[in-house]
Formats: structure tokens, C-alpha cells, sequence
């Protein structure tokens, strides 16, 4: 067995940066179970599985442990490599059936802009250790059906946040993101994304964490359209615009890698 496999580097225009991702161009179905063991393989924040199917492609997501309901920058990679193969045409929309629904993207020049469903926080309580695992002070604790979303005063602050990643793991969430209004004027906020119960302590720049952010900072900034940065190690920037019920999430990718499974 000979499947093609790719590295992509998602939400950012230089090998290196950005949120590295794995696609994998499926022909026929495989078991949850391989499709597991490929992606703890791979061991990245996510690998990209795609199967052609009707007029789009069934795309699953999984981490080194776990397959997740929702990825954004596995998505944009999966869309690149549809796109840069030649699977797709230039002006095509790629259709991806998830288990969060039909999402869709689009070339926009040097961009791909990705349409996702908007899951904004709702006000809560801060569960049992999550402040102590961050040891921040927060100014806003929300939760949607994925994350905790925690703003803190500044982008120093969020810059600061060593979590501890063995007491993070036990909140009952997907992830936590750290956020806060960005320093830098070119720029409308930031954030850091933190996922140890999924197997990823964390993530470079993730995609479905600003379906959350981008409901919230458009609240308290009164903009529909806004420009992000995930201040990780590698960084990446992110361009969110509100659509009622959606968020059109804006990235650009480059492929690192060119591979064959073959096993």
C-alpha cells in the first residue's frame, strides 16, 4: 500500500512557522484504529485525513491521541494540498464533511479563507485548578463546547503563561486559550492555546480556537472583521471575520514535505 502523505505548514507564508499539519490523500476508507497510528506517527497537533466523497472530500482530524470534532489549520492544509496537487481547480471551493458539518473553503489570492461555525463563550465560573495551572489573573473566564477562554490584562502576560501542563490536563475541556488585546497596532489581538488532555501541551496556531475568539473580541471591539496572532514559538496570524452564525477564518500555507505511507 502506497498512500501520499504531506507536511504542510498552515497559517503562515514561510517553511518553519506557523502550525505544521499532515494530509493524507485517502483513496479508500481506513480503520479509525490506522488512521490513529499514522497520526501518533506523524506526531504533530494534527493529521488530516481525506476520502473523496460526492461533490467534496469526508475529512477527519486526529491528534497524536485522540480524533477531534473540529481543526482549523489541518483544514486550511487539507485545502492547500487539494489545491497545489492539482485535485482541485484554482477557482473550486473545497468541501470538507466533518463532524462539525460541512465547512468550505476558498482561494483568495495568496490566501485561503476558510468557513467555520462560530462557537463564542458563554461567562463562567473557572473550574477547580484551571487559574492555578496558568497562575493568572484573569479578567474574563467563558467556556464553549470545546475550550475555556481566559483574557488576561496584556500581551506580556499572555507571552508569560507556563502552564502546568499535568494539572491543565485534568480540566474537563478540549483546551484552554490565553488571551488578550495585542501591543502591536497591526494587530487586534492575541492568543496561546493549550491542549494536554488531547495530547497537544501546545499548539502552534489554532484555527477552531478563534471560532471562539473571533465572537469575543468582536463583542468588546465592535469590529466584524479583525487580524490575529498566535504568539507560540513559531506564530502564526490569523484574519477572522463574523458572518452571523460563522467566522470566515483567513491563512496562508506552504508545504514542507513530500511523503508515501507504506504500511
Amino acid at each position: 500500500m502506497s498512500i501520499p502523505i504531506y507536511q504542510v505548514d498552515a497559517f503562515t507564508s514561510q517553511p518553519f512557522k506557523g502550525n505544521p499539519a499532515a494530509v493524507c490523500l485517502l483513496q479508500t476508507s481506513q480503520s479509525d484504529r490506522w488512521m490513529q497510528a499514522v497520526a501518533l506517527e506523524m506526531n504533530l497537533s494534527e493529521t488530516a485525513f481525506l476520502l473523496p466523497e460526492n461533490d467534496g472530500y469526508r475529512l477527519r482530524w486526529f491528534t497524536p491521541t485522540v480524533e477531534v470534532e473540529l481543526c482549523g489549520h489541518a483544514t486550511l492544509a487539507s485545502s492547500h494540498i487539494l489545491w497545489e496537487t492539482g485535485q482541485l481547480q484554482p477557482r473550486q471551493t473545497a468541501r470538507f464533511f466533518t463532524l462539525s458539518g460541512l465547512l468550505t473553503a476558498n482561494r483568495r489570492d495568496a490566501w485561503i479563507e476558510m468557513d467555520f461555525p462560530a462557537t463564542p463563550p458563554q461567562p463562567c465560573e473557572a473550574p477547580s485548578g484551571l487559574l492555578e495551572s496558568l497562575s493568572v489573573i484573569p479578567r474574563y473566564v467563558g467556556r464553549n463546547n470545546f475550550d475555556y477562554l481566559v483574557e488576561v490584562a496584556d500581551e506580556a502576560s499572555v507571552q508569560a503563561v507556563t502552564p502546568d501542563f499535568g494539572r491543565l490536563a485534568t480540566i474537563p475541556a478540549r483546551g484552554v486559550i490565553v488571551t488578550s488585546r495585542c501591543a502591536d497596532p497591526d494587530y487586534d489581538f492575541v492568543s496561546r492555546f493549550f491542549a494536554p488532555a488531547a495530547g497537544v501541551n501546545e499548539d502552534p496556531v489554532t484555527g477552531s480556537a478563534h471560532c471562539s475568539l473571533a465572537p469575543y473580541w468582536g463583542g468588546i471591539l465592535g469590529k466584524s472583521g479583525m487580524i490575529a496572532r498566535q504568539i507560540s514559538a513559531r506564530a502564526g496570524v490569523i484574519r477572522v471575520k463574523l458572518a452571523g452564525d460563522r467566522v470566515q477564518l483567513g491563512g496562508q500555507a506552504v508545504t514542507v514535505m513530500r511523503a508515501e505511507l507504506l504500511a
